[in-house]
């Protein structure tokens, strides 16, 4: 297997740890609404369902995003490779080495440490486009690209 492909893996995996959470957070907020009983104090039990109900609506957005960003990831083409960064691109610099593809932080593969990044992140969209060799200066910190899969 590529590095290319374990990290696709590793963010495959991240994407569906997140939605598992919130599925779990979903289904609690839901079991929660159907077992609240009415009390003797009315107004906190409407306060309560109230509450629940922005909950279960935040946690929906939540899954919404996550499935944008599942989205994201199946466009990602990790078997092409080519001479400028695009998504998909595994981009070694002199500092720091980056997998564009979605926001999944820190990947370590084979004690090599990758950060997978979104394209719209602005270190990627310093990135985007570039070919080996290319100096790139982000937040006072100059590098240099020195490999492209």
């Amino acid at each position: 297997m590529t590095i290319k492909q374990e990290l696709y893996n590793k963010c495959l995996q991240f994407i569906d740890n997140r939605l598992e959470t919130i599925q779990d957070t979903i289904n609690d907020i839901q079991k929660s609404l159907t077992t609240e009983t009415k009390s003797s104090a009315g107004d906190k039990h409407e306060t309560g369902r109230a509450m629940l109900q922005l909950e279960r609506e935040k946690a929906g957005n939540q899954l919404a995003e996550i499935e944008q960003i599942k989205e994201m990831l199946k466009k990602v083409q990790i078997n092409k490779s080519a001479n400028t960064t695009k998504l998909g691109s595994l981009v070694f610099t002199t500092q720091l080495n980056y997998f564009i593809a979605i926001s999944a932080g820190e990947l370590k593969i084979k004690d090599q440490t990758f950060y997978a990044i979104s394209p719209a992140t602005p270190i990627a969209k310093e990135l985007l486009g570039k070919q080996k060799g290319d100096k790139i200066t982000f937040r006072s910190s100059t590098f240099v690209i020195t490999k492209i899969l």
